[in-house]
């Protein structure tokens, strides 16, 4: 059975190759850019988002987070693993909302999807790693897409949990007027839907990180690549460091995606509870 595996995977090499170059000209293009930005505008902007959407204290943990990276000396790690998350969790999106969408239309898709679901949020992180490997290779590439398909599944559940949620009144009050299904999905669901699609991009981006690190050890490059050395040599410091780096990051992504979710739902609840 091993071997039949092998040669299977072996054989799909040259289709892997070509789906993984969308993902690694998005991943070198933001890469470029958040390296390219200055640091300063980097900060003022994450300060600003951090102040609108939670609190001046959450602006001021914001701002001192990122002079703290940067004064570490591990700012460029910080803004490769940045990039890596923001394409890591654009292609979630790009497939998974789709998928989501169509479990939410369909019984039978929901009722094949579901186990595939379990399965890919059970398995061992560690083992998404293989497969990936043996497609293609050590490098950033695989690991992300290993980064990739370990963080989708909150999104396809989560598109599918919000649109079946979304009050049937609603949904009547469109077919008296005559809306198509494709007018209904893009002007009332999706919108009405919004909160819990934002919840998962919240899960994402928190999975995201987390198998990043874990990426590190495939050749993914960023603050998992430091922690991974300190592992292996015992350095503590740098451990620690990187460590509050990706901690730091993580807390920012999280509390802004919350907020931001939190104030849709309030601006579509009314709405949806109508």
């Amino acid at each position: 059975i091993e071997k039949y595996a092998k040669d299977w995977f072996f054989s799909q090499r040259p289709v892997f190759k070509k789906i993984s170059i969308p993902i690694e000209n998005t991943l070198s293009s933001l890469d470029s850019l958040f390296n390219y930005i200055p640091l300063p505008i980097i900060i003022i902007f994450f300060t600003f988002a951090a102040y609108k959407t939670n609190s001046i204290k959450f602006a001021i943990f914001t701002a001192l987070s990122l002079i703290f990276i940067d004064v570490v000396n591990i700012w460029e790690e910080t803004m490769t693993t940045m990039a890596m998350i923001v394409t890591a969790v654009l292609f979630c999106c790009v497939i998974g909302i789709p998928l989501g969408i169509a479990a939410s239309r369909s019984d039978i898709f929901e009722m094949i999807m579901r186990p595939i679901l379990d399965v890919m949020q059970t398995i061992p992180s560690f083992v998404y790693l293989i497969p990936v490997v043996m497609l293609l290779g050590i490098g950033k590439i695989p690991g992300l897409i290993a980064v990739v398909i370990y963080s989708i599944p909150p999104m396809i559940r989560l598109t599918n949990l919000g649109i079946r949620l979304v009050n049937q009144a609603v949904i009547e009050a469109a077919d008296s007027y005559g809306a198509s299904n494709t007018q209904k999905l893009i002007y009332i669901q999706i919108p009405l839907a919004l909160p819990t699609i934002m919840a998962g991009i919240n899960q994402t981006i928190m999975l995201a990180l987390s198998m990043v690190v874990i990426a590190s050890m495939i050749g993914v490059t960023g603050l998992g690549q430091p922690v991974l050395t300190a592992i292996q040599n015992q350095y503590f410091t740098l451990g620690i460091f990187n460590g509050f780096a990706i901690v730091g990051i993580a807390i920012v992504f999280d509390r802004v995606s919350q907020a931001y979710g939190k104030r849709i739902q309030e601006s579509h609840g009314t709405i949806n509870d109508k």
